[in-house]
């Protein structure tokens, strides 16, 4: 058994919207379609996969450094024990040679989408939905039930109006979501309260089915200012406050902060994961860490990374995976995290899910196809096919 072909195809993000600091607009994804001779129904099993959203596509560090690295190794040493599957952490190892440790930035995504695609691929060759594959690997049982799952958006948008962040999430409700992101910081402090306060009105003044995501752009005073103002309304949680490695910054928010604190998707590494746990005032049992296979080598330092926080006292109920798309839908339901996030309304062609996954109440389950089923993502199967003509 071998690999016959890896592929990178840079796609567009459909869209022009903004957080606090960054605009989508120019934003790409790099796609990866990894070749099997494995033949199934006389053609040859692929699996796919994409880096995150939100962020720029790696096409040159995938087709210069990493796949032409995966390609020359010999092909037994691709495979787990027993040579049945693909062994998804010896691939991580041959694309990553000689390539110094820490250093992480676009490299993690890079190796994260080629990664990932081996997972796609073994669930493919077993015929089962990825997260069976995953939940088996890691010693888990799964949520194939349904896990927690809310609908990110409330971006700023070019033509924003009073209407705009309500009549947004009130589409995602319809869609059967009941709990809601929205973004902040993009605006003046009593701006911000004015969104929330209108965004507090399609839950019914329920603070527990709102967060708000400041995406990195606060200073310690602006931060504090923010937790203020947004205590009294008792939010879901206070995400990605200041530089995401800015460990003192997040301690000292959870200090006066009351209310759960959300951190981690620009976090890349094991290492990283233990330095906020040992040092970024994160409470057991109440703060999110929202880290993003995607954006970090793949599955496999993510599971090192749940590991590291079980190590320090924290629960993997207490992650819940960034991205807002069917890879991490999988990996939280196979690792029995506390759930994930969607994009139902923005980043396509590779947010949300497809319409055969089952929503209700803001609880989703994955459909029964083979692999991570990218391929029942309607606007996203055009570009799996280009991708492989």
């Amino acid at each position: 058994m071998k690999i016959t072909d890896i592929r990178e195809l840079s796609v567009p993000l459909a869209g022009n919207v903004a957080n606090a600091l960054v605009s989508f607009a120019e934003h790409n994804v790099s796609l990866i379609a990894v070749t099997s001779d494995v033949i199934r129904n006389g053609k040859p099993l692929i699996g796919y996969a994409f880096d995150s959203i939100g962020r720029f596509a790696q096409g040159g560090i995938l087709r210069e450094r990493l796949i032409p690295r995966v390609l020359r190794a010999e092909p037994e040493s691709l495979l787990a024990d027993g040579g049945e599957l693909f062994d998804p952490s010896r691939v991580l190892q041959v694309a990553l040679r000689n390539e110094k440790p820490g250093g992480h930035g676009d490299r993690a995504a890079a190796a994260a989408a080629l990664e990932l695609a081996f997972w796609d691929l073994n669930a493919k060759i077993n015929d089962e939905p990825a997260h069976v594959t995953i939940a088996r690997q890691f010693g888990c049982t799964g949520k194939a039930q349904g896990i927690d799952v809310y609908a990110a958006g409330g971006y700023y948008y070019a033509d924003e109006n009073a209407g705009t962040l309500k009549q947004e999430l009130e589409s995602y409700q319809r869609m059967g979501f009941s709990a809601f992101k929205m973004k902040i910081g993009g605006a003046s402090l009593s701006t911000d309260v004015a969104r929330i306060e209108s965004a507090l009105t399609v839950v019914n003044g329920d603070g527990k089915r709102l967060a708000v995501d400041a995406n990195g752009r606060f200073d310690l005073n602006t931060a504090l200012d923010y937790a203020r103002a947004i205590a009294p309304f008792g939010l879901r949680w206070y995400e990605e406050i200041g530089d995401p490695l800015d460990y003192d910054l997040n301690r000292r928010v959870a200090e006066v902060y009351a209310g759960p604190i959300a951190t981690g998707e620009n976090l890349f590494s094991a290492p990283d994961i233990k330095n906020l746990a040992l040092f970024g005032g994160m409470r057991a049992g109440k703060d999110i860490f929202q880290m993003d296979p995607g954006l970090s080598y793949g599955l496999t330092e993510f599971g090192r990374m749940i590991a590291v926080l079980e190590q320090h006292g924290f629960d993997r109920a207490q992650v819940y995976p960034h991205g807002g798309h069917l890879i991490n839908l999988h990996i939280a339901v196979g690792l029995e995290l506390g759930g994930c996030e969607a994009y139902p309304g923005v980043f396509q062609p590779f947010g949300g899910y497809p319409l055969e996954c089952a929503l209700e109440n803001s609880s989703v389950r994955p459909t029964d196809a083979a692999g991570f089923g990218l391929e029942q993502k309607a606007e996203l199967k055009p570009w799996l096919e280009k991708l492989t003509a």
